[in-house]
This record gives C-alpha cells, structure tokens and sequence, in this order.
C-alpha cells in the first residue's frame, strides 16, 4: 500500500501527518521544532525523522512503503535551507518523491486549497500569503524574529517582557506583566531570566504568549494594548498582501493559521476590526484541514498528477 507523508515544521513544534492513497487519515504525531535556522541542520532532521517514524509506527507501516513525501519547512524559503532539507529526506526515504516547501505554502493549501483568498498565519512568527482569482500570488512578512515576525507568539512575549522592565524602570506604564512573566517562567527575579533569555528567547518568548493573554482578559491595560497593536501588525501583513493583489474590493476568504490564534478575544476581535477595514469584503473561513495534512495531500496529489500526466 503507497502512503504518503507531510510535515508541517515551524520554531516550536512539528506536526506529521501519515495518509494511505484515498486521502484517508493513517496517524499523527508531533514532535519539537525544526527550524533549521534556529535549531541548527543537525537537529531539525533530527526532529523530522523521530517524527516520522512515531507516525509510521503508529499505523504499522515502514519508510519504504512511504511513496511521496511534502515538507512545510519554516525557513524553507531560502533555496540553500531547501536544499539540505531535500538532501536529507532522499537519503531517510530512497525511495519517496520530495518536495520541500515553506510552512507559509502549506499553510496557503490547508485554509483556500485552489480557491482565492488570504491566509493571516500567527505562530511562533508570522506571515501573510494569497491569491486572487486570477491565480496570482503574492506573501509578506515570514522573515524571522531577527527583523520581522511581528505579531507572533514570539513578538508579543517580547513586546511582554519588554513592557515588564520599562513598568520596572518607572519608564512606562505600571503593569502585572513583570510579576506573571516571572511566575510563568519560574524565576526568581529578572536577572535569571535575562540570563534564560540571552541563551533560549526562541523557547521563552513564545511560551509567555498564554500569560499576555491571561492579564488582558484580567484587565491590564498594557497587556490588552501588546494584543492590540500586535494583531494590527498582522493585519499590516495582510493588507500587503491584498494590495499586490488588487482583492481590497473583492469578496474572499480570509483564514487564520497558527497557534497565537483562538486564544484572546482582544487579539482576534482587534485582527477582524482591522481586516474589515483593509478589505470590507473578505470573510472569515476555517482552515480546511491542518497544514500538516495539506502538505500529505500535496505529496499525494503529486504522485497521482504525475501518474495522470504518464510521468
């Protein structure tokens, strides 16, 4: 029986999904994050293989019965990064086809498939990508933390912490940030966190994403403005991507991806205010499937063009 792999990698997490050649879901699994660029070559193949094979054990199958494989790699967007990537999969699965491919482009296939719309994507960083009736394409952001990602889980902790030690300075606004961030990281002041932070923000700052969250609906001004002005960053992102497009005055789907989303009513409220504004057409959609089972049935699809097209 031909199956078929797809991985959605992002900085926190990894998501593989097993699918036999109906499109029927075999397992799921999860691992930690591989993104090259943060977690280094060695660790994100690592990660992408002890993936794998939970999901291939999980459904009694072997890499060699795997016929095709698709990989959403955050990072993935720079041909050298794609490349090691492909070198690795052809080596763990000889006899699969591979593609790699962003995260942002499986996102793009989970929430519009070949329908026109946008996808506002918010994890542990963020992004926008689209396409119009026409078939065009178009993306924004995606840049990583170190000149973008603004909007992110990542941002928003970052803008948390921040916030935090102004309140502690007396150069900002007084804020229970600083005592929730601590507690949530179970430090005991703000030098071992600092510490923490110089040597794994990329784990830190997207896991205080819950505690901005907390204080807002517990009413901390500061927090609720972190939420706001954050999600008018993605919205940024969005109207970017419309404007390329030239959608602003058309009907659409408008689908959020990501784990920063669902979590904060002044977070999504805020993105859907904004949105409205940008392109007073777009409505809202959920994602189809999750961009992990985009990405299997993107590798299942090659395989059957392929087949249909004599290759």
């Amino acid at each position: 029986m031909a199956i078929f792999l797809g991985f959605d990698a992002g900085a926190t997490k990894t998501d593989c999904v097993l699918i036999d050649g109906t499109g029927r879901l075999l397992s799921e699994a999860r691992g930690a994050g591989a993104n090259p660029l943060r977690a280094g070559f060695a660790k994100a193949c690592a990660v992408l293989g002890e993936t794998a094979q939970r999901a291939l054990v999980e459904a009694h199958q072997s890499a060699t019965a795997v016929r095709a494989l698709c990989a959403g790699i955050a990072g993935a967007g720079r041909p050298r990064v794609a490349r090691r990537i492909q070198s690795y999969f052809n080596h763990a699965f000889p006899q699969s086809v591979v593609h790699v491919t962003t995260d942002i482009e499986i996102a793009l296939e989970a929430g519009l498939g070949e329908d026109a719309g946008i996808v506002v994507i918010a994890g542990t960083g963020s992004a926008a990508c689209g396409r119009n009736s026409a078939g065009q394409y178009a993306r924004a952001g995606g840049w990583g933390p170190w000149i973008g990602d603004d909007g992110s889980a990542y941002d928003i902790g970052r803008r948390a912490v921040h916030a935090a030690l102004r309140a502690r300075d007396s150069a900002g606004p007084t804020s229970s940030l600083g005592e929730r961030i601590l507690l949530a990281e179970k430090a005991r002041d703000w030098d071992v966190l600092i510490e923490r932070l110089a040597k794994r923000a990329d784990k830190i700052f997207p896991q205080l994403f819950p505690t901005v969250c907390e204080a807002a609906d517990e009413g901390d001004a500061v927090a609720r403005d972190i939420l706001i002005n954050s999600a008018k960053s993605l919205a940024t992102l969005a109207r970017s991507v419309v404007e390329k497009l030239g959608m602003r005055e058309e009907v659409f789907s408008l689908v959020k991806s990501g784990g920063a989303f669902g979590h904060s009513l002044h977070f999504d409220s805020a993105l859907e205010q904004e949105i409205t504004r940008i392109a007073p057409n777009a409505r809202s959609a959920p994602l189809r499937v999750s961009p992990a089972q985009a990405a299997a049935e993107m590798a299942r699809k090659s395989i059957a063009n392929a087949a249909a097209h004599g290759a």
